[in-house]
């Protein structure tokens, strides 16, 4: 059975969400996309099969999605998801959900205590593969209690995401440090494809730390790191029995009896393997630490993410596992919020208890 959704927006993201129901047709069908831009709604037809709409009342009378994407600028996502929601309508909205704390609190206020219809909002991070394998390693228990996470992975609210899940953190009040480092970097590739000369930029890097009493999560990243190629992603995870350190997973059995052992990722099509090309999951050892449910599709990891996203909202809608609930979204970027001030400022930061704490829950 496919999953039918509708999109509102056509920037840079929607497009990640029309390329997956493409390489999925027996999974996900796009039922139609509002943009304000007719021109746009023409090549959306042209490039995607898909009909463009000029707004919901349009959309909805071709029919009812089983829900929505929210793909807006976070300024004005609010009140689109407000009125989805007062129409009946699921979401799956973008990150964030909202612009400043005032804001978070205002959509909680109109939104937050629905059940039915829900709001779900697309953090994809923690669902990529690799993150995932090492998401559910640090769970495991082969680390002991996960005490320390250092992340450098994805910017702001994202990066703080994984920070949570790695620590196991939830409402948790933290004290917050944070500065910025400027050093200069040669440009890599963006999105539009290679440099096609050498440029100098400025690397803006902020690193923070975040102490929950007895846990203790670094978060540490440049914007530039997205797409740069002299510029790695980085997860330290310890717990008292050991730690994962990006692909390397070292623990005690028993207090001497040491294991060393390497995530591998398993991919087909390389050498003379002839199954096409694809992710079939990642190793620990002999077992699997991650799947991919969509294989043979040719996706790549942020888009087997973002596939899982739509993948869980039926699930979500009828009330069983959140995909990244409004809560976790709402945590994440007062968080990130705190994270900035005490960078702009030099000054340490106090998290407090939030209206969405009771939601909240362990990641």
């Amino acid at each position: 059975m496919s999953i039918t959704f509708a999109i509102v927006g056509s920037g840079w993201r929607s497009e990640f969400f029309l390329r997956i129901a493409a390489a999925l047709p027996e999974r996900f069908r796009v039922s139609g996309l509002v943009t304000r831009s007719s021109d746009t709604a023409a090549a959306v037809e042209r490039r995607w099969g898909v009909r463009g709409h000029r707004d919901l009342d349009d959309l909805l009378a071709a029919g009812t999605p089983d829900f929505v994407v929210v793909s807006v600028p976070r300024d004005v996502a609010p009140s689109v998801i407000v009125e989805l929601v007062e129409r009946g309508i699921p979401v799956l909205t973008e990150t964030p959900p909202a612009g400043g704390l005032d804001d978070l609190h205002r959509l909680w206020d109109r939104v937050g205590g629905a059940g039915t219809p829900t709001v779900q909002v697309a953090e994809q991070y923690h669902l990529s593969p690799l993150l995932s394998a090492q998401l559910a390693v640090a769970r495991s228990g082969r680390l002991g209690r996960p005490t320390q996470a250092l992340v450098a992975q994805c910017h702001d609210y994202h990066g703080i995401s994984v920070m949570r899940r790695a620590l196991g953190v939830g409402s948790e009040e933290a004290e917050i440090t944070a500065s910025v480092f400027r050093s200069p970097l040669v440009a890599g590739p963006g999105r539009d494809g290679d440099p096609v000369e050498e440029r100098i930029v400025t690397a803006t890097q902020t690193t923070a730390r975040f102490e929950f009493g007895d846990r203790l999560g670094v978060y540490d990243f440049a914007g530039e790191q997205y797409f740069s190629w002299i510029r790695g992603n980085r997860l330290l995870v310890r717990g008292e029995r050991g730690e994962i350190e990006n692909g390397e997973v070292r623990y005690l059995r028993s207090y001497d009896e040491p294991v060393f052992d390497t995530l591998r990722r398993v991919m087909t099509g390389e050498g003379g393997n002839l199954e096409g090309m694809f992710l079939r999951g990642i190793l620990l050892g002999d077992e699997w630490v991650f799947r991919n449910p969509f294989s043979p599709a040719r996706l790549n990891d942020d888009e087997i993410a973002i596939a899982r996203m739509l993948d869980g909202m039926p699930a979500a809608i009828a009330g069983g596992p959140a995909v990244y609930s409004l809560a976790e979204a709402s945590q994440d970027h007062y968080l990130a919020l705190l994270m900035q001030r005490a960078a702009d400022t030099g000054e340490r930061q106090r998290s407090t208890v939030q209206p969405w704490a009771d939601a909240l829950g362990l990641p």
